[in-house]
C-alpha cells in the first residue's frame, strides 16, 4: 500500500526528523494515522528509529526518500505523471470555454451576415432594404483583447493614461473565472483547523483548557449544552487527549504525543481563531469581468437574432453551407449564450448567501478568542491548574537510549560511560 502523501509532505517540511506529534500538528492527521503513516513510511522509505530514554520515538528518513519510495511504487510514479497531464488538461478544459464563445459570436456574426446578403440580393429594388451590402451590421474588432498589452494598461481618450488593473488571468482563463469562479478559498478548512488546534496546544505545552480551542471549532452547543464540554471530544479522540478535573470541578485536557518533539521550537504565531475565506466572485479584473459579461451578451442577442431570422425554414437550405450548419446547432448555441449569462448570475446570489453564514460564524468564533483573551478570574485558575500537566520533551542525541541507524552494540559501547553513570546514580539512591 502506497503512503499516505499528506505524511510524505508533512515529513519533507519537518526536516526528515519527526515525532508522531511533529506529524499531527503539521499535517492536521489525528495520532492513530500519523503513528500508523510513519510506521509504514519508515518501513518502505528505509527510515530508521530514534529511542529516547523516556521510550518516546523519533523517526528519521534519508532526504532522499521520496525517490526510494517513487522506484518502489508504480502508483506513485503513475501519480506524479497523472498530476502534470492534468494540469494541462485542466488548463485546455479553462480556456475552452473562452474559445467556444469567440467560436459561437463568430458563427452566429458570419451565418447572420449570410442571411443577409441572401435577403438583400432578393431585395427587388436593388439599393433598398438590405441593399448596398450591409454596413449597418456592423460588428466591432472583438480581438483586440489578444494583444500581447492587454493587461499593461492602455491610454484613455482626452483624459492621459489610465492603468488598468493587473490580473494573472488571460483572457481566456479571465471567461472561465467569470463562469465558474476560482474554486472553493475553504477546501482545506478542516486541515487548517486541525493544524491550529494542535499548534494551540503545542503552544501550551500540551496541556489546555476547552476555552481555548472553542475560536476554532464551530458549533459547540447552546450555552447550558457548553458546560458539558461535549464539544471537546472529536479534539481528544484526534490527539489521544486526557481529560483531568481540578479541585473546583473545572475540565482540563492534556495531549501527551503533542509534548514530544524531535526539534525544540518557538511557540509558533497562529491567527486568535479559525478565519472562513469569503467565496470571490471572479479572480479576474473588473475589465474582464465586464468583457466577458458583454461578448455573452453580443452571443446571446446573436443567437435570437439568429433564430428569429432561421424562423423561414427555406432560408438556411437556400444559404446552405454554413448557415444549414447554424441552424443544426442553433439549440445549442442558444442554449449556451443563456447559460453564459445565467451561470455566473446565479453564483452572484449563491456568494452572497454563502459569505453571509461565513462572515456569521467567523463573528462567533471571533466572539470566543475575545473570551479567552480578557480571560475572568475563573477562567484563569482553571488556565493555570491545566498548567501543572504542561510539558515539553525534546528529543536530541543527547538524551537517546539507541537508534536502529547503528549497530546496538556499537551504540552501547560508546554510550558505556553514560551507561555506567545512569547505573551508579541508581544504585546510590536505592542505598
Amino acid at each position: 500500500m502506497a503512503p499516505n502523501p499528506v505524511i510524505v509532505q508533512a515529513v519533507e517540511k519537518l526536516n526528515y526528523r519527526v515525532t508522531v506529534g511533529d506529524v499531527a500538528t503539521q499535517a492536521g492527521l489525528n495520532i492513530e494515522m500519523a503513528n500508523q503513516g510513519l510506521l509504514a513510511l519508515a518501513t518502505d522509505a528505509g527510515g530508521h528509529l530514534q529511542v529516547a530514554e523516556t521510550g518516546d520515538i523519533v523517526y528519521l528518513f534519508p532526504r532522499n526518500f521520496r525517490n526510494v519510495l517513487q522506484s518502489k511504487y508504480f502508483k506513485l510514479q503513475l501519480q506524479e505523471w497523472w498530476n502534470k497531464v492534468w494540469k494541462i488538461l485542466f488548463y485546455l478544459i479553462r480556456i475552452s470555454f473562452g474559445i467556444v464563445l469567440i467560436a459561437s459570436i463568430a458563427l452566429i456574426t458570419i451565418a447572420i451576415t449570410m442571411i443577409l446578403a441572401s435577403l438583400s440580393d432578393r431585395d427587388d429594388d436593388g439599393g433598398g432594404g438590405f441593399g448596398g451590402g450591409i454596413g449597418f451590421f456592423y460588428f466591432p474588432d472583438l480581438f483586440w483583447f489578444f494583444s500581447p498589452n492587454y493587461n499593461t494598461g492602455y491610454r484613455s481618450h482626452g483624459s492621459g493614461r489610465r492603468q488598468r488593473e493587473k490580473s494573472d488571468l488571460n483572457f481566456l482563463e479571465a471567461v472561465f473565472s467569470f463562469l465558474f469562479g476560482d474554486g472553493n478559498p475553504n477546501a482545506n478548512l478542516q486541515e487548517r483547523r486541525w493544524q491550529e488546534i494542535a499548534t494551540v496546544i503545542r503552544n501550551n505545552d500540551g496541556a489546555v483548557v476547552a476555552e481555548q480551542i472553542t475560536p476554532y471549532l464551530d458549533d459547540i452547543g447552546e450555552t447550558y449544552q457548553q458546560e458539558y464540554e461535549d464539544y471537546m471530544l472529536p479534539v481528544l479522540t484526534k490527539f489521544n487527549g486526557k481529560p483531568a478535573v481540578s479541585p473546583e470541578g473545572e475540565i482540563v485536557y492534556s495531549f501527551p504525543e503533542l509534548q514530544v518533539t524531535a526539534k525544540q521550537k518557538n511557540s509558533q504565531s497562529i491567527p486568535a481563531f479559525l478565519r472562513e475565506f469569503s467565496w470571490r466572485f471572479s479572480k479576474a479584473t473588473s475589465s474582464q469581468v465586464m468583457l466577458s459579461a458583454g461578448l455573452g451578451g453580443v452571443n446571446l442577442i446573436g443567437a435570437l437574432m439568429l433564430g428569429s431570422l432561421l424562423r423561414d425554414g427555406t432560408v438556411a437550405a437556400q444559404v446552405g453551407g454554413l448557415v444549414a450548419f447554424a441552424q443544426g446547432i442553433y439549440w445549442l448555441l442558444l442554449a449556451y449564450g443563456i447559460g453564459f449569462l445565467g451561470i455566473p448570475l446565479i453564483r452572484y446570489f449563491w456568494i452572497q448567501w454563502r459569505n453571509q453564514k461565513i462572515s456569521d460564524r467567523n463573528s462567533q468564533r471571533q466572539s470566543r478568542a475575545k473570551l479567552i483573551a480578557s480571560a475572568d478570574e475563573k477562567l484563569q485558575q482553571k488556565i493555570n491548574f491545566a498548567h501543572q500537566f504542561a510539558t515539553n520533551t525534546v528529543i536530541d542525541k543527547d538524551n537517546l537510549a539507541y537508534s536502529t541507524e547503528t549497530d546496538l552494540i556499537e551504540q552501547e559501547v560508546e554510550n558505556s560511560a553514560k551507561i555506567d553513570a545512569e547505573w551508579q546514580k541508581r544504585l546510590e539512591e536505592g542505598e
